[in-house]
């Protein structure tokens, strides 16, 4: 998980995204007008993780006027601008995550966050894929044993939405944040039944 600091205006995020790629990529050559994967994996510190890199992309970008936003998608090229679109994130409340948010998409979430602690507060289930030879199985584990769990809130309802972040020293800060990533599900049991839930897994968040 990362903190996203945005880009303060247009010329920084041109200059930094436009940037030439790594050394070994002959063949982009820094502010030439157009940006490509090899830059945007260079500034983001990422290599062929494409639905990664738009989320990074986005939220660098979200505090830039929307006329600014258009001038960089502009100079993106047209396999860049491709998966532009393609992952391109879904922004919710908290309250509305539940309903309206979609598995596997990008997706960016405002609200509060609340740490769950213990194995007490929070149960459920995820699964995690074990591959030997050419066969893949799924493992349940409980989630908060590969995860540090929150409920995230937002100021116009009281409901609350569970997101997730792997295991680490780092915590998400106690205030009104973005937080951004992929939408997964959990399995919950309730009294032997069994529901399954939305989180949001993720990669990065933004203070305000």
């Amino acid at each position: 998980m990362q903190q996203i600091i945005p880009y303060h205006n247009v010329s920084e995020a041109l200059s930094l995204l436009d940037n030439g790629g790594r050394f070994y990529n002959l063949f982009t050559k820094a502010a030439d007008g157009e940006i490509n994967v090899a830059e945007l994996s260079k500034v983001a510190g990422l290599f062929n993780e494409r639905q990664k890199l738009i989320l990074f992309l986005e939220l660098s970008l979200s505090q830039l006027t929307k006329e600014d936003q258009i001038e960089v998608i502009a100079k993106l090229d047209d396999r860049l601008r491709r998966d532009f679109l393609k992952y391109k994130a879904l922004e919710l409340m908290a309250s509305e995550a539940e309903e309206r948010g979609v598995l596997s998409v990008n997706t960016i979430i405002t609200g509060v966050p609340i740490i769950k602690d213990s194995k007490s507060e929070f149960k459920g289930i995820i699964l995690i894929p074990i591959s030997t030879g050419k066969v893949t199985t799924f493992i349940p584990i409980p989630i908060i044993d590969q995860y540090d769990i929150y409920e995230i809130k937002d100021d116009y309802s009281s409901e609350t939405f569970l997101i997730a972040h792997y295991h680490g020293k780092d915590k998400l800060p106690l205030e009104k944040i973005k937080v951004a990533g992929v939408l997964k599900k959990i399995e919950v049991k309730n009294n032997e039944a069994t529901a399954f839930r939305k989180f949001l897994e993720i990669n990065y968040y933004q203070r305000f």
